[in-house]
């Protein structure tokens, strides 16, 4: 019985994060094609609540099967992980995640000029416009650049 609370975890937290990325990339990419916050938000939370919702649903029921068997073990994993992800999809990720990111505002996306050499910085939503890195920035990312082409060249 040991295993029951780190399995749950581990395995909460492999759902949870895809709900979470789910999620954010959906307000990014309206957040990037030019809404303002609380438009990327309301939008964004809106195009997936029916995905998540449903998603969670699923799985509350079919770890709530796991309740009806023998195994004790197997009882406590299945009503962990249905309160569990019935906890996160509805509080966390329709209360919590919606309010930070509103309070955060503009303030969610910042990423300091020191990252900008992260992959996926450019990611752009449909129809929008692609960002030009700052002048100061330039020579050292296309020094990054061409590095990176020459290496991929010589692997």
């Amino acid at each position: 019985m040991p295993w029951v609370p780190l399995f749950t975890f581990t395995l909460l937290f492999g759902l949870s994060m895809d709900y979470h990325v789910f999620i954010l990339s959906r307000v990014r990419e309206h957040w990037a094609a030019g809404a303002t916050a609380r438009e990327a938000i309301v939008t964004g939370i809106g195009r997936t609540a029916g995905v998540v919702s449903s998603a969670a649903l699923i799985m509350v029921a079919v770890f709530s099967i796991f309740a009806t068997l023998q195994m004790i073990d197997v009882k406590m994993l299945g009503v962990g992980l249905a309160a569990a992800v019935l906890i996160d999809a509805t509080l966390v990720r329709g209360v919590v995640l919606p309010a930070c990111l509103a309070l955060l505002g503009e303030r969610a996306w910042y990423l300091p000029r020191w990252l900008a050499w992260l992959p996926g910085r450019g990611m752009l939503a449909e129809g929008s416009q692609p960002v030009t890195p700052a002048p100061a920035l330039a020579p050292a990312l296309a020094e990054v650049t061409a590095t990176a082409r020459a290496a991929a060249t010589t692997a």
